[in-house]
């Protein structure tokens, strides 16, 4: 199945896909008027469309049938992440963390971060890619670069309905492996420190906040390596194949 993105489609209407969707529908795979295709809006919306201008530039569709309706995950995973030194890093954990299954990604400016900052146009592009690439139909939010005082002092309200890990290398601290403490069915978020791992005073402020220190196994792993790690745990134990 060929799987079209448009976050403007409505059941029983026409739309049209942008020019990126439109030459690839077009142009790429030849598609022509009357032709069939998936479009999903990412927000868990799926619709069967037919072409009725095949513009490679902007190829309009009829929505014939609402394939399906979003429903609720019964948990999700927000991942808080400091963007790696390497951006094409972060691009590749974007992409394989959106595969997987990946609610929300915030990038975190950290005391030892070797980036601060980092634009999120180009990896919201690789997670659309990702989302197509994968059949979903949720595309992820991905939120910009916060320092992690500031987005624990702001979303500590919405944090408290949700199991909360700090991932961090002090192995002299107390910590449960992020598989034993993890819970079917529970809303996840997961924060992974940069290269040079998380301060004294960032643990301690994020404990305070009521975190958990996890460990992600007795290996120790590059930035994007511990947050895939994560990933692919938080959806192992909520089984969702």
């Amino acid at each position: 199945m060929q799987l079209f993105y448009n976050p403007d489609i409505t059941p029983n209407a026409y739309c049209t896909l942008d020019p990126e969707e439109s030459r690839h529908a077009v142009r790429v795979l030849r598609m022509r008027e009357g032709d069939e295709l998936n479009v999903t809006d990412g927000r868990g919306n799926l619709y069967l469309c037919n072409i009725v201008d095949a513009d490679d530039r902007a190829c309009s569709v009829d929505v014939a049938e609402t394939l399906s309706t979003f429903h609720f995950p019964l948990s999700t995973l927000h991942l808080a992440v400091a963007p790696t030194k390497n951006p094409s890093r972060m691009e590749w954990l974007v992409e394989k963390a959106v595969e997987i299954g990946v609610g929300e990604i915030t990038l975190l400016q950290c005391d030892h971060s070797e980036r601060s900052f980092l634009k999120t146009d180009r990896l919201e592009k690789l997670a659309v890619s990702a989302m197509k690439q994968s059949l979903h139909t949720v595309l992820p939010k991905i939120n910009p670069t916060v320092k992690l005082s500031d987005w624990l002092n702001s979303q500590l309200s919405t944090l408290n309905s949700q199991l909360k890990f700090i991932a961090h290398c002090e192995a002299d601290k107390p910590r449960t492996p992020l598989a034993a403490a993890l819970k079917p069915g529970k809303d996840v978020v997961v924060l992974i420190g940069p290269e040079g791992d998380f301060s004294e005073e960032e643990i301690a402020l994020a404990l305070a906040c009521g975190f958990q220190p996890v460990s992600l196994g007795p290996s120790r792993l590059r930035t994007e390596t511990a947050a895939l790690y994560a990933v692919v745990a938080f959806n192992l134990i909520n089984d969702r194949s």
